[in-house]
């Protein structure tokens, strides 16, 4: 990343190596320190960093852990929930009220909940010349989307969604992508201004990546904005069961954007693997995290084929650009709709301590009355 507008690929390599460090190393103590602050702060737990967040040079910066899953997790998830008021001799139009209250504070309190795979993570280049080179190999995984849900998907480089690519305008970029899956796929820049015989279509601009081949890409990273990057062939199975990722392009001058603090980025998917962000469903979705005064950008990202309204308890989004290209007049909202396809970025100024809900607000996509699932995670805001 190039948070401070700086070019230095050694700087960025330290701070992507620093910020994996600092979650190692903090995983237990920032999961006690912010599960005491927010139970005096909201009567729930909260926890740690998403993992697709990212400091910004200079500013005060937030440890990024993975949080522990309490023994209770999973059966926080609606499955589990309906299993458990199953065995216990009442359906889910018998639950009572307290077996549902039950149910929506076991939820909470196993949030974040641990599972195996973490997505989004930064990819480091390597360099030919003035080149940078990013390798991608697409092959199918089992994703672990709750606690005890684990499902098949496909993926880039093991993870969903795939890594962060994040360039800086201006570079010369090479995507090698070799594809290890039984069927042939195509990797399209989404929202990247490139030459035609990049753009990623089998049959339009390029013949399709068969099982065992190796396409590259080459082109300029002209426009900056929050991008991304996923199959164009049987997208509809490809790209909802995990072939997507972020593609970021840092504006040479910074200034063109807001200031902030953190950097989140928030992929939005639905259908093969129910309703995740960044590749998982609530209770395991991680929590944005900052201190008060801070403030944090979110870019959201919808891969999935559904319509995703989100809404941000207790302070108001600063929208400021949509599909990469900065708008002419900001606006304000606590809801901001994000269709399919779309990209928009937002500023969140922090005033206000404490854990704020942070959701999906078509409410099939992220609570029952087995609690919440799906679309749901927190902004932490420490004071």
């Amino acid at each position: 990343m190039n948070d401070t507008g700086t070019t230095a690929d050694g700087a960025r390599e330290d701070r992507a190596a620093q910020t994996a460090a600092q979650r190692l190393q903090t995983r237990r103590t920032r999961r006690e320190v912010l599960r005491g602050g927010a139970a005096a702060a909201a009567g729930v737990a909260a926890v740690g960093l998403a993992g697709c967040a990212r400091p910004v040079p200079g500013a005060a910066a937030v440890a990024a852990p993975t949080a522990t899953q309490p023994a209770h997790a999973a059966a926080a998830t609606p499955a589990a929930a309906a299993a458990h008021a199953s065995a216990s001799g009442s359906g889910p139009d018998e639950t009572t009220w307290q077996e549902m209250d039950r149910m929506h504070e076991a939820g909470i309190k196993a949030f974040p909940a641990e599972t195996k795979g973490l997505g989004g993570q930064p990819l480091a280049p390597t360099m030919d010349g003035d080149v940078k080179v990013f390798a991608l190999a697409c092959g199918r995984v089992d994703w672990e989307v709750e606690p005890g849900k684990t499902l098949e998907a496909l993926a880039y480089n093991g993870q969903v969604p795939g890594p962060e690519i994040r360039v800086t305008e201006g570079d010369t970029v090479r995507l090698v992508v070799t594809n290890e899956l039984t069927e042939s796929t195509a990797v399209h820049m989404h929202g990247v201004m490139l030459p035609n015989a990049m753009d990623g279509v089998p049959f339009i601009t390029q013949p399709p990546i068969r099982p065992g081949e190796t396409f590259t890409y080459e082109f300029v990273a002209r426009n900056p904005g929050s991008h991304m990057y996923h199959a164009h062939h049987n997208s509809a199975k490809q790209v909802t069961r995990g072939l997507l990722g972020p593609f970021i392009i840092e504006p040479k001058d910074r200034a063109q954007d807001p200031a902030y603090d953190r950097d989140y980025t928030l992929i939005l998917n639905d259908s093969a693997h129910g309703f995740t962000i960044n590749g998982k469903g609530f209770p395991a979705t991680q929590p944005l995290t900052a201190k008060l005064g801070q403030k944090v950008r979110i870019r959201y990202m919808n891969e999935g084929v559904m319509i995703h309204p989100m809404h941000l308890h207790g302070m108001p989004q600063l929208v400021f650009a949509k599909d990469g290209w900065n708008l002419p007049q900001p606006w304000r909202c606590d809801t901001l709709n994000v269709a399919p396809g779309e990209r928009w970025d937002a500023i969140v100024d922090c005033t206000e301590p404490g854990v704020w809900a942070f959701h999906c607000h078509i409410l099939t996509h992220a609570e029952s009355e087995h609690g919440m699932f799906g679309m749901v995670t927190a902004l932490v805001v420490e004071a």
